[in-house]
């Protein structure tokens, strides 16, 4: 096997994850390096991997904290493999730069995807809370020169995604706070304020480039939102805006309440909920045959 022409740190092999198939798990790749420092992603391999879709997942944290090392592995028991992706944080780094580090991650996969012994070429963006704002955004921005920017060493390769999972991410950062509860407002204002690196009640441009509402378009993959009826920080609407500018472009999109959640809860690591995700990836692949 022909490995990347980045440095793996470690490989470790793991019996079962509540599955019956082996997994290999590639820790610590370099896919990118930036002015802040290497980026890396872990590799979950299933032993018989379905070829359809290579998942990448993008953890949340008020885009301030959180990292790779714990994803859900649910779709990884079914079958596909997973990237598990650190990207610069607000703490390193303001807006666009996480947007940067998701995109030169999915050129990375699609460059290396063969030397891993994966297809690449139908990627799936998968993510919660922020990380479910950052996969809508680098989902449906598709093309944006503003949003790809130039990092990593393979800009021939395209970071378009044939597929969005979006779970309770914030979609409209223009109307995000007229929305919020007070608790939402003590935990939001802070965030935006690093993330956007000024004052979020006035940095009216930026939160508009930050919104993935904004870029919904009749040529976007589609996209699977799930949000908690009882999200008291993550308001409910983000997730209606976002259908409804999907329905409005006639997208294959799909909004699923969690009832009796918050943000984030059991409902979303349900048997339930990995079921329609399934139904979601097949009728995806269905479409591409």
């Amino acid at each position: 096997m022909k490995w990347s022409p980045y440095l793996v740190l470690s490989i470790v092999f793991c019996c079962n994850w509540g599955s019956s198939q082996g997994v290999t798990t590639t820790q610590d790749l370099i896919y990118a390096r930036s002015p802040q420092g290497e980026l890396h992603l872990d590799l979950y391999l299933p032993q018989n991997p379905k070829n359809d879709f290579l998942i990448i997942w993008v953890h949340g944290g008020a885009w301030k904290s959180g990292d790779k090392s714990n994803p859900p592995k649910a779709l990884v028991d079914q079958g596909y493999a997973m990237a598990s992706i650190n990207y610069r944080l607000s703490t390193e780094a303001i807006f666009p730069a996480q947007i940067h580090d998701i995109k030169a991650a999915i050129r990375y996969l699609r460059a290396n995807g063969k030397s891993f012994g994966l297809n690449a070429k139908n990627i799936i963006l998968w993510g919660s809370s922020a990380g479910g704002h950052l996969v809508a955004l680098a989902g449906l921005s598709n093309g944006d020169k503003y949003l790809e920017g130039v990092l990593g060493n393979y800009q021939s390769f395209s970071s378009d995604v044939q597929g969005i999972i979006d779970f309770y991410g914030p979609t409209n950062l223009e109307s995000i706070l007229e929305q919020s509860t007070p608790h939402g407002l003590e935990v939001r204002i802070p965030a935006l304020q690093m993330l956007f690196g000024s004052d979020p009640l006035t940095s009216k441009d930026i939160a508009k480039k930050c919104s993935p509402v904004n870029y919904v378009d009749s040529d976007d993959p589609p996209i699977f939102i799930a949000h908690g009826d009882q999200d008291n920080q993550v308001p409910i609407n983000q997730s209606i805006e976002l259908f409804g500018k999907c329905k409005k472009s006639e997208l294959q999109v799909s909004l699923e309440f969690v009832y009796g959640n918050g943000h984030g809860g059991y409902g979303f690591e349900s048997n339930e909920m990995t079921q329609k995700l399934m139904t979601f990836l097949l009728a995806i692949a269905k479409n591409n045959e």
